[in-house]
C-alpha cells in the first residue's frame, strides 16, 4: 500500500474487498482504509473502458469520471513515497492484563490517549493492547468508536478518568457473556448495546475521509447507531459495477439498421417493426438477436440524426454475444475479446434441445470499478447489471473525479436458450404456482429490495449446477468461476467465465469444457436431482414460515450454494426444482429427464 508502510494488499482486494472505509487488521495495528483523497500515485495507470466510465458517472451524478488502478509499490528507490494512507481505528483497546474475579476474566478497557509507546502501564508493568472488537455504525455507512464511558454510566455523570474493565464469563466471546464495568461500581451488560435506542443518534463520523457530515442530510433525521463487530462480514460491502470489454454492440446495431434503411425508414412503431420481421426475411435475418424495442430506438435515432441512449450493461453484452454469425472480436494474444460460435448437433439430446447457441469465449477482459459502499446490508446491481441510482451509499471521496478499478483477463462459455422453450416452461401451471410461492415469501424488509423474474431464478440455479459440474474437470476451482445471468426482452443466457490479473485466467480449461457442454449439462442435471440434505432441502419453499430463507426454494450448501465470490446475487434466488425434478416432484422443472 505504501513504501515503508505498515502493510500491503493486492490491488484487486482494494476494489473488491478492502476499499475506502473498510476496517482491516494489519500485523501490528487495526486501521480504516483512507478515502481517494489520500491516495498518492494512483494516476500512473489509467484503465480505459468508456461503457463503464459512463455508467459510473451516471451512478455518481457526475458529467465525467476516469478510472485508475490502485497504486502499486514501485521498485525504484528514487520514487517518492506513494500508496494509500490509513487511519488507526478503533481508538479503544483491551489491555492484556488478566484478572480473575470469581468466574469472570477481567481486562482493562483503555483509550489510545492512556497508552505510552503503544503499551498500557498497570502496576508498574507495561502490557500489550488489542483493538476492541466492538464499534458503532449506521446504515448510511458512518462509523465511530462506542462512547464506552457514557454507555457504562447510562447517561449519568461519568467518571472521567476512572479505569473501565471488560468482564467476560466463559470462553465463547458471546455478548451475553460480557459486561463493561467502571471502578466506581457501575456496570452494564454488553448485550444491551444491541438495542437500537442505546447507542444514540449517528453524528455522521467518517474517519476514512477525515471529515464528517450530517447523517440523513440537511433536514433529514439521523439514523440510530447500531453495534458492529468491526471484523464481521456485514461491516463492509463494496458497491461495484463491472462490464465486459466487448466489441461495441451499438456500432453493429447501427450498421444493421443503416444496411436495411430503405426497408425500415417508414417504420413508425414497435408493432410495425414486428410485422416487417414476419413479412421480410431480409429484416428478420439482418436484425437477428436485436429485440424490437432496441431496434426501433435505433431506427428513430437514425431518422432524427441523434445518438441512441446507452442500453443497460447486460443488454449490450447479450446482444454482442448473440449477434455474431461465427466469431466475434479479433484472435490476437493481446486482444480484449475473441469468441467463436460452437456448432450444435442436428439431433440434440433432451438437455441440449432448449439451448439455442453455445459460444466459446477464448479471450475476455472484465473491468470492475467501485463507486461506494454500504454497511449491514449489501446492495448488488440489478439483473441487468445496473446500480439503483436512489440507493444510499457511503462516499469514498470528498469530491470524486475518478474511481478505483481493476481489470482481469480470462475465458468463458456462453449459452443462450430458445425463447420458445422458455415461454412453454413459463406457461405451465406448476411453474406459475412456484412463482406465486416466491412472491408470497418475498419481503424487501427481510432481504433484497427487488425480486427477479422466475426465469432468472431458474437460469441462476442452472448456472450454479454447471459451475459445480465444470469445476471438476476444467482446471479451475469452483470459487474461481464466475457467472453472468442474462434475462431481457431479446432472450436469456448464461456466461460462465474466469479471470485473473495475469495470464492464469486464459489457460483454456473453460473453452475446452464448452466443447463438451452436453456432457456437463447432463452432469448438472444429475447434481440437481438429489441433494445430501434431501428430503429436507427439496421440501423447502420460499414462502415457508418456519425458515428465514425466503429467497430460496430447494437450495442449500449441499447442492446450490457456492462461494459468494462467483455468485452475482450473493447466493439468493435459487431453486433447483425449477431446473430438474427433485424428490419433491413439484413438476416445475425446465429440463426433462436426461437420457
Amino acid at each position: 500500500m505504501a513504501k515503508g508502510g505498515v502493510g500491503s494488499l493486492r490491488r484487486g482486494q482494494v476494489v473488491t474487498s478492502f476499499g475506502p472505509g473498510a476496517t482491516i487488521d494489519l500485523p501490528d495495528i487495526s486501521v480504516i482504509i483512507g478515502g481517494l483523497d489520500w491516495w498518492r500515485g494512483h494516476d500512473r495507470e489509467r484503465i480505459v473502458e468508456p461503457r463503464l466510465e459512463e455508467k459510473v458517472a451516471q451512478a455518481l451524478g457526475l458529467q465525467r469520471v476516469k478510472l485508475f488502478a490502485p497504486p502499486a509499490e514501485s521498485q525504484d528507490p528514487r520514487d517518492p513515497i506513494f500508496g494509500i494512507e490509513i487511519r488507526e481505528f478503533p481508538l479503544w483497546f483491551v489491555a492484556d492484563v488478566d484478572q480473575v474475579i470469581g468466574r469472570s476474566r477481567s481486562r482493562p478497557l483503555v483509550h489510545q490517549r492512556d497508552l505510552v509507546g503503544g503499551k498500557y502501564e498497570y502496576d508498574g508493568k507495561k502490557y500489550d493492547v488489542t483493538p476492541v472488537r466492538f464499534v458503532q455504525a449506521c446504515s448510511n455507512g458512518h462509523i465511530a468508536d462506542i462512547e464506552w464511558r457514557e454507555f457504562t454510566h447510562t447517561g449519568r455523570s461519568s467518571c472521567a478518568r476512572t479505569p473501565l474493565w471488560i468482564d467476560e464469563y466463559g470462553t465463547s466471546g458471546d455478548l451475553a457473556d460480557g459486561l463493561v464495568r467502571c471502578e466506581c461500581g457501575l456496570k452494564r451488560a454488553l448485550a444491551q448495546a444491541t438495542r437500537r435506542d442505546v447507542l444514540g443518534q449517528c453524528k455522521g463520523q467518517r474517519p476514512w475521509l477525515d471529515r464528517g457530515e450530517k447523517c440523513g442530510g440537511e433536514g433529514g433525521t439521523p439514523e440510530m447507531m447500531r453495534l458492529l463487530i468491526r471484523t464481521a462480514s456485514n461491516a463492509y460491502f463494496p458497491q461495484r459495477l463491472s462490464v465486459l470489454a466487448l466489441p461495441e454492440a451499438a456500432d453493429r446495431i447501427r450498421a444493421a439498421v443503416r444496411k436495411l434503411w430503405q426497408m425500415l425508414k417508414d417504420v413508425n412503431s414497435v408493432e410495425t417493426l414486428a410485422q416487417f420481421r414476419q413479412m421480410l426475411s431480409a429484416v428478420r435475418d439482418g436484425l437477428h438477436g436485436i429485440d424490437d424495442v432496441t431496434a426501433f430506438t435505433y431506427i428513430t435515432a437514425e431518422r432524427e440524426g441523434k445518438t441512441p441512449p446507452r442500453r443497460p450493461i447486460k443488454v449490450d453484452e447479450f446482444a454482442a454475444l448473440t449477434q455474431a454469425a461465427d466469431s466475434l472480436g479479433e484472435d490476437r494474444p493481446e486482444g480484449d475479446f475473441y469468441a467463436r460460435k460452437l456448432a450444435l448437433p442436428n439431433n440434440p439430446s433432451d438437455v441440449l434441445a432448449p439451448v439455442d447457441r453455445v459460444v466459446l469465449v477464448h479471450r475476455l477482459r472484465e473491468v470492475t470499478a467501485q463507486v461506494g459502499f454500504t454497511r449491514f446490508e449489501a446492495v448488488v446491481p440489478d439483473v441487468q447489471g445496473e446500480l439503483d441510482l436512489g440507493v444510499r451509499r457511503a462516499a469514498i471521496a470528498m469530491e470524486p473525479s475518478w474511481m478505483p478499478a481493476v481489470e482481469t483477463r480470462g475465458e468463458g462459455i456462453f449459452l443462450s436458450f430458445k425463447k420458445s422453450a422458455i415461454d412453454a416452461w413459463r406457461a405451465r401451471d406448476e411453474v406459475k404456482a412456484q412463482d406465486e410461492a416466491f412472491r408470497r415469501g418475498f419481503d424487501p424488509l427481510r432481504g433484497p429490495s427487488v425480486r427477479p423474474d422466475l426465469t432468472y431464478v431458474m437460469l441462476h440455479s442452472l448456472s450454479h449446477l454447471l459451475i459445480s459440474a465444470v469445476a471438476l474437470d476444467c482446471g479451475y476451482n469452483t470459487s474461481s468461476i464466475r457467472e453472468r445471468i442474462y434475462v431481457n426482452t431479446a432472450g436469456c443466457g448464461i456466461l460462465l467465465y474466469t479471470g485473473t490479473s495475469d495470464a492464469e485466467g486464459t489457460l483454456g480449461g473453460l473453452v475446452q469444457a464448452g466443447r463438451k457442454i452436453e456432457r456437463y449439462l447432463k452432469q448438472a442435471h444429475d447434481l440437481g436431482r438429489l441433494c445430501a440434505n434431501d428430503p429436507v432441502c427439496a421440501q423447502h419453499s420460499p414462502d415457508s414460515q418456519h425458515e428465514e430463507h425466503h429467497s430460496l426454494g430447494a437450495a442449500c450448501h449441499g447442492c446450490l450454494l457456492i462461494s459468494e465470490t462467483c455468485c452475482e446475487r450473493r447466493n439468493e434466488f435459487l431453486d433447483r426444482s425449477l431446473v430438474v425434478a427433485t424428490v419433491q416432484n413439484l413438476g416445475c422443472e425446465f429440463f426433462a429427464e436426461a437420457e
